[in-house]
C-alpha cells in the first residue's frame, strides 16, 4: 500500500494550505489531522453540528488536491449502498441482446448438464467490472491516487453497519465473491464525523485518531468569519460575534454554530443593517436560531 504521493512536511504546512482554502484550523486540529494523514489512520471528528467537521474533509481534499469521496450515513444504510451493487438491469439488457447467440451455442449440446456447464463457464462475462456500480467505499479504494474519504455522520448509521466498517478500516480491502479481493493502491485519508446522536463502539474508536471540534474562542471565530466574509466591517463583526457568544451561554435547544453565524452576518449585510438596532436583530434572529422557543428566550434575555 502506498501512503501518499504528496506528503506534508509539518502540521504548520497543512495549517497554511487549509487557510488558503478558507479553513482556519487551530494548532491542535492541524496536528491531529497531520498525524492521521501521515500515519494512514482514520480520523474520527466529533463535536456540535455546524462547527466545520464536514468542511474539514472537503478543505483537506482541496488543500492537498486529492479526489473527494463522500459516504453520507443514515439509518438503514447497508453494505450494498456503501460498497458496490450489481447493475442487474444492464446485465439483463446484455442477456436479451445476446439471447440468439446463446441459444445458437446451446444447439450443439446433447444434455441439460452440458448446457448448465456451458452457461456456468460464461458467468464471468456477466459478472465483470463493467456491470459493477462503485459505491463510495469501493470508489475510494480503487482511485489511482490517494483520495479523501468522508464518512459523514457515522452516528446516524446502525451498529451493524459500524461493525462492518471496522473490517474495511483495518486492512482497506474489499472482497467481491464473483471477482475476488480488491486491495487499496493508496490508503485513503479517512475522516469520520459524528454529532454524538449515539455512542460509537470502543472498537471503532480504537482504530481511529480522535479530534473534538468545539465552538472556537472569540478571536479564532473572528478570523474564520473574516476569511469567509472579507467585506464585513470590523465593527459589525465584533458586535455580531459578541452577541453570538452571549447567546451560547444560555440554555438553548441548539446553540448557533459557526455556519449559522456566517449566514446571519451575511443576512445583515444583504439587508444593509449596519447600525445594530434591536428591531433589525429581532427580524433576522430566525436565521441564527432554528427553534422558536430559542428565539423567544434570546429576545427576552437580550432584546
Amino acid at each position: 500500500l502506498i501512503l501518499s504521493s504528496k506528503m506534508l512536511s509539518s502540521p504548520q504546512e497543512l495549517q497554511l494550505r487549509l487557510e488558503q482554502e478558507k479553513y482556519v484550523a487551530s494548532d491542535s486540529i492541524a496536528t491531529i489531522l497531520f498525524l492521521a494523514i501521515s500515519l494512514g489512520k482514520p480520523l474520527l471528528v466529533e463535536g456540535p453540528a455546524g462547527v466545520g467537521k464536514t468542511q474539514l474533509a472537503k478543505s483537506v481534499s482541496q488543500a492537498l488536491s486529492f479526489p473527494f469521496v463522500r459516504l453520507q450515513c443514515y439509518e438503514g444504510l447497508d453494505e450494498s449502498k456503501a460498497l458496490y451493487e450489481w447493475e442487474y438491469s444492464k446485465q439483463l439488457l446484455y442477456a436479451q441482446i445476446l439471447k440468439e447467440k446463446i441459444v445458437f451455442s446451446l444447439e450443439d449440446l446433447h444434455s441439460i448438464s452440458e448446457a448448465v456447464d456451458y452457461l456456468g463457464n460464461q458467468e464471468s462475462a456477466f459478472f465483470s467490472e463493467k456491470f459493477l456500480l462503485h459505491r463510495p467505499l469501493l470508489k475510494a479504494l480503487l482511485h489511482e491516487e490517494r483520495s479523501v474519504l468522508l464518512i459523514d455522520e457515522i452516528d446516524k448509521s446502525d451498529p451493524e453497519f459500524e461493525a462492518f466498517l471496522l473490517e474495511f478500516l483495518s486492512d482497506f480491502t474489499i472482497t467481491i465473491p464473483e471477482l475476488g479481493t480488491f486491495v487499496a493502491k493508496h490508503i485513503p485519508v479517512v475522516i469520520l464525523t459524528s454529532n454524538d446522536q449515539r455512542d460509537l463502539s470502543d472498537a471503532l474508536k480504537r482504530r481511529c485518531l480522535h479530534l473534538f471540534i468545539d465552538y472556537p474562542p472569540l478571536e479564532l471565530e473572528k478570523k474564520i468569519i473574516a476569511l469567509r466574509i472579507p467585506h464585513v466591517e470590523p465593527q459589525l463583526l465584533d458586535k455580531a460575534l459578541a452577541f453570538i457568544h452571549k447567546i451560547r451561554t444560555l440554555e438553548l435547544k441548539k446553540h448557533p454554530s459557526i455556519s449559522e453565524g456566517i449566514d446571519w452576518i451575511q443576512s445583515l449585510l444583504t439587508l444593509q443593517y449596519q447600525e445594530w438596532k434591536k428591531e433589525d436583530i429581532r427580524k433576522t434572529l430566525s436565521v441564527l436560531l432554528k427553534y422558536q422557543n430559542d428565539v423567544h428566550k434570546v429576545e427576552k434575555q437580550f432584546l
